[in-house]
């Protein structure tokens, strides 16, 4: 009947109980956090010594006193005293010295098709219950708010297995899957000697779509915090092995275009098989076209494995996570980060995971985002997460710090 600290264990063992449960509401989440300077605090609701609620609460000091906050949380198996929960989480933070809490939940406020078409009325009832106690609600937004999305593509694998994942894609994503696994382009996992190459590729992607990027200590740290729950994938191509592919294609296609010719000498007015000549013959120049394409990178990079994109996956029971990639343009034409998240589904399927979600979206359905028209090629549905919620203690002193310090940075 109260909110309390509670042990890192206790608190392993009440998030496995939950159905729906984020990778930051973790002890992988808390080790990394506390290795960026974090202090944590596990806290939780209970009810006759049985926990129903509980939450990572991490904080640093800030001027003036500490911020609190609770990202993609709290984990929840029974809902009955959330808002008790919630009105003594002010008071518990109010007593450490806060100065700001932010609350991040996890509830899915509405969800949509593939296509951003709702298939449910809002859940305005999750907002109410924050404000009503006293908290203030940054409002529904679009776009990544603070970095951070509150829409998420998401996919349900339940009834997906290994040998039925392709077929669950979309009439796009299938076909181009399918042209991915055409050029011999290589996954793997990287070690952790390794990582400067995904911060490489991330780099690369974040100054193009202008966002900032992470350090590359922050990779490292999420490496050894996350260990096997975390795989930070890339895709390779060895332009040689690319080449000598195609060339070994294109004679097997040049082969059943001779074979052809010979039938239509003996019987010419054939239409249909003039038609497969045509389409053979248009299939040939293809192959010539991307032999000389193939030829020039070849020329560029040696004959070494050429890294085309890269991605980080993580896995919890209750879902696999696509949290962080980035890929070359250069490349485009590989279709390699199709490659990866088939590689993420079936690892999860693998693994009895059942729920994967892709994260950010815009969250704008008139054709702008390209995230999401990639996402979408994997045939899944939309979520729409709450979003952010501010509580402060003392919001005269926070107002007076906030525009001190606007002044002193002008």
């Amino acid at each position: 009947m109260s909110l309390q600290s509670i042990s890192k264990n206790d608190f392993a063992d009440h998030i496995q109980q939950a159905h729906q449960k984020s990778f930051m509401q973790t002890l992988e989440m808390a080790e990394l956090l506390s290795k960026r300077g974090f202090d944590i605090d596990y806290i939780a609701w209970k009810e006759q010594e049985e926990i129903e609620i509980s939450a990572i609460l991490y904080s640093m000091p800030m001027t003036g006193g500490r911020h609190f906050e609770i990202n993609c949380g709290p984990v929840i198996t029974k809902p009955d005293h959330l808002s008790d929960f919630y009105r003594e989480l002010k008071n518990y933070v109010k007593e450490k010295g806060a100065l700001e809490l932010l609350v991040k939940p996890y509830d899915t406020y509405q969800h949509f098709d593939s296509n951003g078409q709702p298939l449910g009325a809002e859940k305005k009832e999750l907002i109410t219950q924050l404000t009503e106690l006293g908290y203030h609600f940054d409002g529904l937004q679009t776009g990544y708010p603070g970095g951070e999305p509150d829409w998420h593509y998401v996919k349900d694998l339940s009834d997906t297995s290994e040998q039925t994942l392709l077929k669950s894609f979309s009439k796009k994503g299938r076909p181009l899957v399918k042209k991915a696994k055409t050029f011999g382009t290589k996954l793997r996992k990287l070690k952790r000697d390794e990582l400067h190459l995904f911060k490489e590729i991330t780099s690369a992607t974040s100054n193009r779509r202008e966002y900032t990027d992470k350090d590359l200590s922050y990779y490292q740290d999420f490496y050894d915090s996350f260990g096997d729950q975390a795989e930070f994938m890339v895709a390779s191509l060895n332009f040689q092995d690319y080449f000598d592919h195609l060339q070994t294609d294109q004679s097997k296609l040049g082969a059943k275009i001779a074979k052809l010719q010979a039938n239509l000498e003996k019987n010419p007015h054939s239409e249909k098989k003039q038609n497969q000549l045509r389409e053979l013959s248009s299939q040939f120049d293809t192959f010539t076209i991307r032999k000389q394409e193939a030829q020039e990178l070849l020329e560029k990079y040696g004959s070494q494995d050429v890294i085309l994109a890269g991605s980080l996956f993580v896995y919890t029971p209750q879902e696999a996570v696509y949290l962080f990639s980035g890929s070359y343009p250069e490349f485009n034409k590989f279709y390699a980060p199709a490659l990866l998240q088939e590689h993420v589904m079936l690892e999860a399927i693998k693994r009895g995971i059942t729920f994967y979600n892709l994260l950010g979206i815009m969250g704008i359905f008139d054709g702008s985002d390209g995230v999401l028209r990639f996402k979408q090629n994997f045939n899944g549905a939309i979520v729409r997460k709450m979003g952010t919620f501010r509580y402060y203690p003392k919001p005269l002193k926070y107002k007076f710090l906030n525009t001190l310090k606007k002044i002193l940075r002008r």
